[in-house]
């Protein structure tokens, strides 16, 4: 089931963010899932969201998006959308998943329309390309291509090897904020079930699974 809607006034992203989203300008959508896959492999239904969107963004826009871990889509520098997986689960079993995607099309982040700290840090596929996006033919163009995305993985085809290929994030010097710890260090991979791995200083690999990640640019 795909609910999509037109406007949100009180959208909740990650850790409970709120997300802007003016009326007619962006993607805003929910894919309930129902998937036969392993809860420890619910992370890879992320993946292909990703991935698909990316793609989608590519094949309708020309806009060469790419992703931040765990769950950002940035371009030029900037972000332009961001996912939000939750699960529903029974008996230890993976019962369904609810994918969500907001995305930036034809909103201005331009002062004083925008709240002034997203005016810094976000763009839009409108700003970005200086034209209008048809947004009913961008949904299609993601959803056509996370479906593809999605029959892989339940082939058993794990599509972290293609979404480490589209991280921004990785083999750059980051640090990962998380509750009471802060890591520094290179982020070298990610794994089948989408954590990430951090090289510190002192040369040990950490395994992150949550966490707010800055990327430190030379």
């Amino acid at each position: 089931m795909l609910v999509v809607a037109d406007e949100q006034t009180a959208g909740r992203g990650r850790q409970g963010r709120s997300w802007w989203a003016p009326g007619g300008t962006c993607l805003l959508m929910s894919l309930v899932l129902r998937p036969a896959l392993p809860l420890a492999l619910a992370g890879q239904l992320t993946m292909c969201l990703g991935l698909g969107a990316v793609e989608g963004i590519s094949a309708q826009t020309g806009a060469a998006a790419v992703l931040k871990w765990p769950n950002d889509l940035l371009l030029a520098g900037r972000k332009l959308g961001g996912m939000l997986t939750e699960l529903e689960t029974a008996g230890g079993q993976l019962n369904y998943a609810v994918l969500g995607l907001g995305l930036n099309v034809n909103v201005s982040f331009d002062p004083p329309v925008a709240p002034e700290p997203l005016a810094e840090s976000a763009t839009s596929l409108m700003t970005e390309t200086g034209r209008e996006i048809d947004r009913p033919a961008l949904l299609s163009a993601i959803l056509g291509r996370t479906e593809i995305w999605y029959e892989r993985t339940l082939r058993g085809e794990p599509p972290h090897e293609a979404w480490a290929q589209r991280l921004d994030t990785l083999n750059r010097r980051v640090t990962v904020s998380m509750i009471g710890s802060r890591l520094a260090g290179v982020a070298t991979g990610v794994t089948p079930e989408g954590a990430l791995l951090v090289r510190d200083d002192g040369g040990i690999t950490h395994t992150v699974w949550s966490g707010d990640v800055t990327t430190l640019r030379s």
